[in-house]
């Protein structure tokens, strides 16, 4: 008992000497900038600046939801590859179960996608064109 309390002591002493390190590093950086860093208040400093280009208008653009559902859409299904990817690489351990897993993973999948194009999700467009496609 008393070697793995040891061990243990001296691993945990190691984590908390790393964490420390970690806050004392972030706080010199942090307080550097601070102290360095350039003070100087402009107009043009306080204005949306991208690509060189100063903008005109009102930079709060409404977009569709269409835009986010697409996002949040590819991010679910291309995390499939990732899952699948690594399924590939040990299918040899895994055997006939984890060929089943899989099988089972790509049927939720295309469950999934059938539902989505069925409540229309995957429509884009308008209802206007919707209408008179119809």
């Amino acid at each position: 008992m008393q070697n793995s309390e040891v061990i243990l002591t001296a691993d945990l002493l190691q984590l908390i000497i790393y964490f420390g390190a970690v806050i004392a590093i972030t706080g010199i950086m942090l307080g550097g900038a601070h102290l360095l860093g350039q003070r100087h208040h402009a107009k043009a400093a306080d204005e949306p600046f991208e690509s060189g280009i100063v903008a005109a208008g009102d930079v709060h653009i409404r977009f569709s939801v269409q835009f986010y559902l697409l996002a949040i859409f590819f991010v679910i299904f291309d995390m499939e590859s990732v899952f699948l990817f690594a399924w590939s690489v040990a299918l040899q351990e895994s055997g006939w179960f984890g060929f089943i897993e899989a099988l089972i993973f790509i049927g939720v999948l295309i469950a999934a996608l059938i539902y989505l194009w069925a409540i229309g999700a995957l429509d884009w467009r308008t209802r206007r064109q919707r209408s008179v496609g119809s």
